[in-house]
């Protein structure tokens, strides 16, 4: 069996506040670890309503609070809305307190259009043209080297686990050539998987960091007591989708019944590509389309994407799949 892991969205709820949705992430997080999940990471998005975790190494120190042995990271840090020098710190600092157990995935988009730059005070398309060598020199910190004649004390030699995020074939190509492990966004963009999956491997030059080859493959997830069920409670994640798609994003709604069959031909279309990779229905269901799909990418690891609208589906989706995959 190959290990599953679990991202996390700090989704809002309709009615929810971000404490409410903060305090489901923490009861999530201890029901993964409980499960035997590998990894539990948080995504970074801005200026959305329906996501939470913006502030993404904060809300990881409190998750790893909550926790004690499951590992916790950023699936992932959008860098070049940051300096590396303060990721540098702040990852450094989340290894100290949970030594063994931080991962710092990186991605090169910045999760938003070009209002975030501006509140970021940031040249978004320029750092984006950076983001390998900003990649390089956050592992020189975590190395303990001074990058620009300026030490980062936090993030010498701290035991941080490098990852580099994608949805695109940019990534996979990087992370091949700096030899650190690479996880693929097929959860919501699966076009390049395959080929992503394929450069990945053909290119990968071993490294201090990572001697063979490691990828991990996004997946939707929902197991419930009956198919039915699953695809109920996964229409709150396709109203999200389709509410991103059309420019009207908000917080996560109530589950419809049928809900793609009162969509728009265009729209249902649009939904089925997008969450083309997803494993729904009953726990044995879930095992197979898992089994199925872990074979078709040749992955080493999967991460499972699950929000619904009462935190308790969610939950109970995570324990069902882990005892029917395991």
């Amino acid at each position: 069996m190959i290990p599953l892991s679990v991202l996390d969205l700090v989704t809002v709820r309709e009615g929810a506040s971000i404490a409410d949705s903060i305090a489901v992430s923490v009861a999530t997080a201890q029901t993964a670890e409980a499960a035997g999940y590998a990894r539990y990471w948080v995504a970074e998005h801005h200026g959305m309503a329906g996501i939470a975790g913006g502030a993404t190494s904060v809300v990881l120190a409190h998750l790893g609070n909550a926790t004690k042995s499951i590992r916790i990271g950023a699936g992932g840090i959008m860098l070049p809305n940051h300096t590396p020098y303060v990721i540098a710190e702040q990852f450094g600092t989340l290894a100290a307190m949970f030594p063994g157990r931080v991962d710092l995935g990186l991605g090169r988009a910045a999760g938003a259009d070009g209002r975030l730059g501006n509140a970021l005070r940031k040249d978004i398309i320029g750092a984006s043209e950076r983001f390998p060598q900003d990649v390089v020199e956050l592992r020189a910190r975590f190395a303990g080297q001074a990058v620009g004649g300026v030490e980062s004390p936090q993030a010498s030699g701290a035991d941080v686990e490098m990852w580099i995020l994608g949805s695109s074939l940019f990534g996979a190509q990087l992370a091949a050539m700096l030899g650190l492990p690479y996880a693929f966004a097929s959860h919501f963009a699966p076009t390049h998987l395959d080929e992503a999956a394929r450069i990945y491997r053909e290119r990968f030059e071993p490294s201090e960091f990572c001697a063979k080859p490691h990828f991990m493959a996004g997946i939707n997830v929902l197991a419930a007591e009956s198919e039915e069920e699953a695809w109920y409670h996964a229409s709150s994640t396709d109203q999200s989708f389709v509410a991103l798609r059309t420019g009207n994003p908000g917080q996560l709604q109530p589950p419809i019944r049928d809900y793609r069959a009162g969509l728009p031909g265009a729209a249902r279309a649009m939904l089925e590509q997008v969450r083309s990779v997803s494993a729904l229905g009953t726990p044995e269901m879930v095992r197979s389309q898992l089994e199925a799909f872990a074979q078709r990418t040749g992955a080493d690891e999967l991460i499972v994407s699950t929000s619904t609208f009462d935190p308790a589906i969610q939950q109970r989706s995570l324990e069902l799949t882990m005892a029917a995959f395991a």
